[in-house]
């Protein structure tokens, strides 16, 4: 929905009002953004993003954060754990550092580190006492290990998320209530016929294992529905670095924000690249884009519930200029602009259960706010015609 003429006082970060513009009357100390024929937005969140780690200059880990505020992005779910993010978030709270707000996950739960239940267990309850947003589930996990996680996270509250361990599978990861499933993990491995088994330890690079059946994809989509998981498919960064098919130098060319990375990370990307595409099989990597694509259609078209997020910085995937990406992807998929729109703001609300508090522009609500020069409805790429940011 698009209002027209309104004029919208944010008070102590807050929105205080939105009225139409003839019936306000502004006072001389309050300073004014004139935005006559722009657009305002809620700010965007990145569902799976990454935080700088102690290896970065503190320039650099600046410089990171800014990327995310200038594109839109004012809301960011770590998924990378560490403690040091719990100084970072109250930082950027209390003003000091300049960057989007933060939800962190846990580190990563795989199955080198946690090999015993009571080791799993352990683990939720001291990533819920210090506070962590999300215990972050990872590969390796075996089904008893997992089983024993999960009862531990809902006795204590904490929401679990991330991949799906190949040894448990999607069904029963969804099943037993995962609340989030990362880079459509396991769902093509899903479609094998054989009860959803994983037969290859690495399906996508195996030709001899992609005997798919799409004959159930309708029932891993009725599965996702029905236990309200949310799903987080990072489809750019799977289409253009783990699937793809063009060389870092071609990379370079398309992403030309790479300039804003400290150069010495850029070279490590530009390595993980040339080494993957030295030594992946192109038909197969077409195959399983196609089924991605696929299945987030299939997804979307069933009623799952779907958030904006592009595992960035992460190879060729940068800060903030990803979600753009990931958004355009979409579009091009199918979905209308406002469909985009409600992944990367409204429904991340419902998943924090904070409808009340931020995704919308509406009384109350915290000023993350965004300025365009053309409408974002008509066309997604008017996202990043950005006027102004409003944190």
């Amino acid at each position: 929905v698009v209002l027209e003429n309104q004029t919208v006082i944010v008070t102590d970060r807050r929105i205080a009002s939105i009225d139409p513009s003839d019936e306000v009357q502004v006072s001389n100390n309050v300073v004014v953004v004139e935005a006559e024929g722009q657009y305002l937005m809620p700010g965007l969140a990145e569902m799976h993003g990454h935080l700088p780690t102690s290896r970065l200059m503190p320039v650099d880990a600046k410089n990171l954060f800014f990327l995310y505020v200038a594109n839109g992005v004012t809301t960011v779910r770590s998924m990378q754990g560490n403690p040091s993010h719990f100084r970072v978030r109250d930082q950027i709270a209390r003003g000091q550092t300049l960057g989007p707000r933060l939800f962190l996950a846990s580190s990563p739960m795989t199955g080198s580190r946690v090999e015993t239940p009571e080791h799993g267990e352990q683990l939720i309850r001291e990533y819920h006492q210090a506070g962590y947003d999300l215990a972050k589930v990872h590969e390796g996990l075996t089904r008893e290990v997992f089983d024993a996680v999960v009862a531990a996270a809902n006795e204590v509250g904490l929401p679990l998320g991330g991949h799906v361990p190949d040894e448990v599978g999607l069904i029963p990861a969804l099943a037993a209530g995962q609340t989030s499933i990362e880079h459509l993990d396991n769902y093509v491995e899903a479609l094998v016929p054989e009860g959803g088994q994983v037969v290859s330890p690495d399906l996508v690079s195996s030709r001899d294992t992609l005997e798919m059946s799409l004959d159930r994809l309708p029932l891993l989509v009725e599965a996702t529905r029905e236990a309200g998981a949310w799903v987080v498919p990072t489809m750019v960064l799977w289409e253009t670095v783990w699937l793809g098919d063009r060389s870092a130098s071609e990379l370079r060319l398309l992403r030309p924000e790479l300039r804003y990375m400290p150069p010495e990370i850029t070279e490590q990307w530009v390595g993980t690249v040339d080494a993957r595409l030295a030594g992946s099989d192109s038909v197969t990597n077409r195959r399983v884009r196609q089924l991605r694509r696929t299945i987030l259609q299939a997804l979307h078209e069933g009623g799952a519930r779907m958030l904006l997020g592009s595992d960035s910085p992460q190879v060729f995937s940068v800060p903030g200029f990803s979600i753009h990406h990931e958004m355009a992807l979409w579009v091009e998929l199918g979905m209308t602009p406002y469909e985009v729109l409600t992944a990367g703001t409204r429904q991340v609300a419902e998943y924090f259960d904070a409808v009340d508090d931020f995704g919308s522009v509406a009384v109350g609500h915290r000023a993350d706010l965004l300025l365009l020069n053309a409408d974002p409805v008509a066309d997604i790429a008017n996202v990043a015609d950005l006027a102004g940011v409003m944190l």
